[in-house]
């Protein structure tokens, strides 16, 4: 829960800066001249870009979240087995013991979404980013039926 009220904060924050900057955009368009009209279209793209960078990050959050309820509710969620430091942070070979048996179920049954979802999950906590974002997509892909790219 804390995770979507941090979400819902950023994002808006970010919609309020959109809009300052987008006003600052429209002002310098209305003055008239080539070079404050030129900077004004500039600045209002700005906003625009980011919008769209916030809008596809929300369908993202979204999508995967819709498909956590979904396997949750089939019981299939990964179960945290992950051995921690007393940081608190995931033993590094403890995460690599764990995503080593979520990149074979991954291979053994490369058509299911369920199975994405759970190397997305073992890609995160093993803080690779990029690598879970792409599964989680794929798995996303794969829920929806549409054509998965490679």
């Amino acid at each position: 829960m804390r995770a979507k009220i941090s979400y819902a904060i950023t994002a808006a924050v970010l919609v309020v800066y959109f809009v300052l900057v987008g006003s600052r955009g429209v002002l310098l368009i209305q003055s008239g001249t080539l070079l404050t009209v030129t900077f004004g279209v500039a600045v209002l793209i700005l906003p625009v870009i980011g919008i769209w960078f916030l809008w596809k990050n929300t369908q993202f959050v979204r999508r995967a979240n819709a498909l956590a309820a979904e396997l949750d509710a089939e019981g299939g969620l990964p179960v945290d087995e992950l051995k921690r430091l007393p940081s608190g942070r995931v033993d590094r070979d403890s995460a690599d013991e764990v995503f080593a048996r979520r990149k074979a179920e991954t291979e053994a049954a490369p058509d299911d979404w369920r199975t994405w979802f759970r190397l997305a999950v073992a890609y995160h906590d093993a803080r690779d980013t990029p690598r879970a974002r792409k599964a989680m997509q794929r798995a996303i892909a794969l829920h929806d039926g549409r054509p998965v790219q490679v």
